[in-house]
């Protein structure tokens, strides 16, 4: 488990972590997101101690990173997949980790096959792909065989049958009980991924709940409704205060029903409202917004680099567990 209490840091005057607090718990993916100059990168480093807070504790397993009696046997990182000696091969760098921390040589094989590297062992590490530099970089993360994975855009430079197999891996670790925390800007990656979500935006906690919560904040919910008599069904619901557009046409299928988008009615009163008004169906259909929308509208307010129009006035007040705000 990773614990973050009142976590600050400063580089000046600019404030990148900003009391900040949030738990990692294990047995889940734990996606971690906020817009570019959120305090991401900062943070993971200041949970694996490569930095030093201003004020604040980051804690796993109860413990700090330079208190860590075995690290690689509890921690597993992957903050930067370059960061290996250029000169050696892809075996002799993780044979180099695994002798630090009393690690067999055994295990070096093992996370290589894991990985898909068996093939370039041998091969220099300068020479590798971006896409090949990080499934090492995942294989030195989970190198002690860790309860907690810590993991920094993880899928960055992998093609899609890498991005599906880090993908499961991180599901089959969280699924064994371990503590699997990473962040990514490819939202669609982690509304697939994550089970639980971690936003932060300026250095400070926007949302902490689950995807599908996180997602349930997003403004845009409509109602897909397919219907052959769409005059009657429209005159019912904006008397009620609901709000009718055609939808796109590719909606309409070849029965010759309209297809409406509703909004500002939920699904069950628009049937209600059908039946009463004899109005038949074909298609009802709530829609929900995506993580990308959820993402975009919550963390308007905290974007370190915009373009003009794209700020929003006010920051959104942070979410809690249970999809409620916290102001």
């Amino acid at each position: 488990m990773i614990e973050v209490r009142d976590l600050t840091k400063r580089y000046g005057e600019k404030v990148a972590v900003d009391h900040l607090s949030f738990a990692v718990e294990p047995g889940t993916v734990t996606g971690f997101l906020g817009p570019n100059g959120a305090g991401k990168s900062t943070t993971m480093r200041l949970v694996l101690d490569l930095d030093r807070p201003n004020g604040g504790t980051a804690t796993i397993g109860g413990k700090r990173y330079r208190d860590l009696a075995s690290p690689l046997r509890t921690v597993g990182a992957l903050l930067e997949a370059r960061a290996v000696h250029t000169g050696r091969s892809a075996f002799n760098h993780l044979l180099f980790l695994a002798q630090t921390q009393g690690l067999p040589r055994s295990r070096v094989q093992a996370v290589i096959d894991l990985v898909g590297l068996g093939d370039v062992a041998g091969k220099r590490a300068g020479g590798f792909s971006l896409g090949m530099s990080q499934r090492l970089g995942i294989a030195a993360a989970l190198l002690g065989d860790p309860q907690v994975l810590v993991l920094d855009e993880p899928v960055n430079g992998l093609d899609p049958e890498g991005i599906l197999w880090i993908r499961n891996l991180m599901k089959r670790l969280a699924a064994e009980g371990r503590t699997v925390f990473v962040s990514s800007h490819l939202m669609n990656e982690m509304a697939v991924t994550a089970d639980h979500l971690i936003v932060i935006g300026r250095g400070k906690l926007i949302a902490s709940c689950s995807t599908q919560e996180f997602i349930a904040q997003s403004s845009d919910h409509s109602v897909l409704v397919r219907t052959p008599d769409p005059t009657r069904l429209t005159s019912a619901i904006t008397a009620e205060g609901g709000r009718v557009a055609h939808a796109d046409e590719a909606a309409a299928q070849a029965d010759g029903a309209a297809a409406l988008t509703v909004t500002g009615m939920p699904a069950p009163r628009i049937g209600e409202l059908a039946a009463a008004s004899s109005v038949v169906l074909h298609e009802l259909t709530p829609q929900t917004g995506s993580l990308e929308e959820a993402f975009m509208e919550l963390t308007a307010g905290s974007l370190e680099y915009a373009a003009p129009g794209q700020e929003a006035a006010t920051e959104p007040a942070p979410v809690t567990p249970g999809g409620r705000h916290s102001r």
